[in-house]
């Protein structure tokens, strides 16, 4: 018999942060676990272990890698984000319905060339890595082969993905829609093709109530219905006249996410982007049903769309599952750092006070828990994929400078948000990889298989 595969094993020593509950629902200073030096230890691409440094406890064989100066934390999960809006990020200057009909469609109507679309990818996926992000909600476009260049690229990189194709019947350009028939036979194939391969998994993508018409959104419950452990994206009442449209399109629903839910949709493992202006009603009803809420700060922030009612949606007598999204393009940065630190100001906005425990919750384990993954990711902790980021506290001479004053890891946490950018990152690991390093010259990208991705 040929002799058993040795395990593929690594080490990381520096301090590190997990999160073990929900600061929003808990004593903040009961869920997490921090070490001032910590070992993680990494076998076939999972945690195996999380303590204090002991060189005992390190395998034959295996020398950590040291960071210094440097705060370890699981890989950022991003729940709503277009990856063929890499081009548009900060155009100029339109609300919502309007920066669709200026800017997006244009930019997704190149996808019908599938080497645009393979381009774009490639450029999505070292953004996002670049950022510390190591999971995504991610939208394609119409065409099923922007979905397949997307899967394709995260499958080289070996990173945990959600993608679908965009189902788009009704008010778009011609040359951008599908039909009932054609979006409900390209998504099933994509699904067959993907779903479950690897670390990909597929989310049915109806853009949103406007651009879908009723018997298409039926046809998306029925893909969810046919297949086990598939996602839902979509979008919901993120600008109000968007909300006031929509009413008019769906007069029958009492409200907008009442449209989803005569379809099917409202469900575990549904992800409903943005969420601003909805009632409790609709709180309950997401909080019933296990589906999730993205906040997009930045993008909200950019569009005049509003402000999002994070500590009313995580009301801890109905909570429900929230997570970070950067909504490129609307949104203006890959950074989960940049993003988290717009939420701030968007809840003190509200009158309400975001610290860097709760913030890094949302955009980590918080993340995990809206995709209803937090089983696999989210934490550092034995038999969770080895999905990690490395921040360094000096990437920048100020922020050295500020960081050297904090007393405790939560403030370590808020200055990193509030001051931080994707600069911080040094260091990307996915399933036990090192796929990115800032340091690494003169490539800073590998692949999962350790060949250079440049």
């Amino acid at each position: 018999m040929p002799p058993e595969p040795r395990p593929r094993r690594a080490a990381l020593r520096g301090q590190a942060i997990s999160f073990s509950g929900n600061p929003f629902l808990q004593a903040p200073r009961d869920c997490f676990v921090h070490h001032e030096d910590a070992l993680i230890l990494i076998e076939d691409g999972r945690i195996a272990a999380f303590a204090p440094y002991d060189p005992a406890l390190l395998p034959p064989g295996v020398t950590p890698v040291h960071y210094e100066n440097a705060l370890i934390t699981v890989g950022f999960v991003d729940a709503h984000v277009h990856y063929p809006q890499v081009g548009m990020v900060g155009a100029f200057g339109e609300q919502l319905l309007a920066w669709l009909e200026r800017y997006t469609f244009p930019a997704e109507r190149a996808f019908a060339d599938p080497a645009h679309a393979e381009a774009a990818a490639r450029i999505f996926l070292r953004e996002i890595l670049r950022a510390g992000t190591t999971t995504a909600s991610v939208y394609c476009t119409v065409h099923p082969h922007s979905v397949d260049a997307l899967f394709a690229e995260s499958e080289r990189f070996n990173t945990l993905m959600v993608a679908g194709k965009v189902l788009m019947d009704s008010h778009a350009p011609d040359d951008l829609r599908d039909t009932v028939e054609s979006g409900y036979e390209d998504s099933l194939a994509l699904i067959r093709r993907w779903h479950g391969r690897g670390r990909q998994h597929y989310g049915v993508t109806p853009r949103y109530a406007g651009s879908c018409s009723a018997a298409q959104l039926d046809s998306a419950g029925a893909l969810l219905r046919g297949h086990e452990g598939l996602f839902l994206q979509t979008h919901l009442s993120e600008s109000p006249a968007e909300v006031a449209w929509v009413r008019d399109l769906f007069p029958a629903r009492s409200s907008y996410l009442d449209i989803y839910a005569h379809a099917g949709l409202v469900r575990p493992r549904a992800i409903f982007g943005h969420g601003i202006h909805v009632g409790e009603e609709e709180f309950c009803t997401c909080h019933a049903a296990g589906a999730a809420l993205a906040h997009c700060p930045t993008s909200n922030l950019f569009l005049g769309s509003g402000l999002f009612r994070l500590f009313d949606a995580l009301d801890p007598r109905r909570p429900v599952r929230v997570a970070i999204g950067t909504d490129i393009g609307a949104g203006t940065s890959f950074s989960a750092l940049r993003t988290l630190g717009e939420a701030y100001k968007v809840a003190a906005l509200r009158g309400d006070a975001l610290d860097g425990l709760r913030a890094f919750h949302l955009a980590t384990l918080g993340g995990a828990a809206a995709l209803h993954l937090d089983d696999r990711i989210g934490r550092i902790a034995p038999g969770y994929d080895a999905d990690l980021c490395v921040l360094g506290l000096d990437a920048t001479p100020f922020l050295a400078f500020r960081t050297a004053r904090c007393e405790r890891v939560e403030d370590l946490m808020f200055v990193l948000m509030t001051l931080g950018d994707e600069r911080a990152v040094r260091a990307t690991w996915v399933a036990g990889e090192c796929v990115y390093d800032a340091a690494r010259r003169p490539d800073p990208f590998r692949y999962a298989d350790g060949a250079a991705a440049g």
